[in-house]
């Protein structure tokens, strides 16, 4: 997509990821509410659909190419919302997730501080050691994988940083991207159940699962208001792996015997899990004015973006 060369009034903002799932939903409700002139960077091609936005290609791992872009288009404020989350994958390929969770970020906050962008780093639950979740911003972080380790270290070059900043944490992030590239508990149980499949869900992990419409309101929110300093961004409904399962098949008619109890330790993955995280979202309700879907509804906008994905 061309450069525009009329001059925009609007602050610019500059997205990180914006063809990922998260990135996605930014670009679309930030060209909707028409407030900034909107950058989405990606690496490589553009695969947003729609308009209203300048695509640039950026590969942040590049120092020079970051350092460039970003003084080039001085964005007033960037969305860092790239990140490598695959858990497993950054358990087995450490230096990639290194690459992409901790340098980039780094590469980003310096490019950041020469032009005095408002940064606002997306975080995650998984920097918590999962004992005793739901949590608080004031909690103390422990992570017990490498990705929240990494994610750590992403919170603490923003922290320190020299530029005015802001991390949104969330947890278990849903939602449909536009080309229904990735799953998402709510689609793996339908599409098992409607299927016949029996499922094994487990029970004894604990998360406030986050609609990604939800999750780019409350960073646009953050924007919007320039806030700064730590916001739990998530769902407010506690529950079990297993309790979404049965409230998926609930909402689309399903069979439920065919969702079994289970528990993590007849899982073996390479990355660890924390057990019990979710977040208390006090401080993003009163102070940004964020309200997130309930997980029923949030179940009910995806079955709506599901047909029109298939129309």
């Amino acid at each position: 997509m061309a450069m525009s060369t009329q001059k925009s009034s609007k602050p610019k903002i500059l997205i990180t990821g914006a063809n990922g799932l998260l990135g996605q939903k930014l670009v679309e409700q930030l060209v909707e509410q028409g407030k900034f002139e909107v950058i989405a960077t990606g690496k490589g091609p553009c695969r947003l659909t729609g308009g209203g936005f300048i695509y640039q290609s950026l590969d942040i791992t590049n120092p020079n190419e970051v350092s460039e872009v970003i003084t080039r288009l001085a964005p007033e404020t960037i969305i860092h919302s790239a990140a490598m989350t695959n858990v497993d994958q950054c358990e087995l390929n450490r230096e990639a997730c290194v690459e992409v969770n901790v340098k980039a970020t780094e590469y980003l906050v310096k490019a950041a501080e020469k032009i005095q962008s408002h940064f606002i780093f997306v975080s995650t639950d998984f920097i918590f050691s999962g004992e005793n979740g739901p949590y608080d911003e004031e909690a103390e972080p422990s992570p017990v994988n490498f990705y929240g380790e990494t994610k750590l270290i992403g919170e603490s070059l923003v922290m320190n940083s020299k530029t005015s900043w802001a991390i949104a944490r969330t947890v278990l992030v849903y939602g449909i991207a536009n080309d229904l590239s990735r799953t998402n508990i709510i689609l793996w149980v339908k599409n098992s159940l409607e299927a016949g499949k029996e499922i094994q869900v487990v029970d004894d992990q604990v998360r406030t699962p986050t609609l990604a419409e939800d999750l780019a309101l409350g960073c646009i929110l953050i924007a919007e208001q320039h806030a700064q300093g730590i916001f739990n961004i998530s769902g407010s409904d506690v529950l079990t792996p297993h309790d979404m399962a049965i409230m998926t098949a609930d909402y689309f008619g399903l069979n439920k015997d065919l969702i079994k109890k289970t528990d993590s330790t007849r899982f073996t993955q390479p990355a660890k899990r924390p057990m019990k995280t979710g977040f208390i979202i006090d401080k993003a309700r009163k102070q940004l004015g964020f309200e997130p879907e309930t997980f029923r509804s949030g179940i009910g906008i995806l079955a709506k973006q599901i047909i029109l994905a298939r129309s």
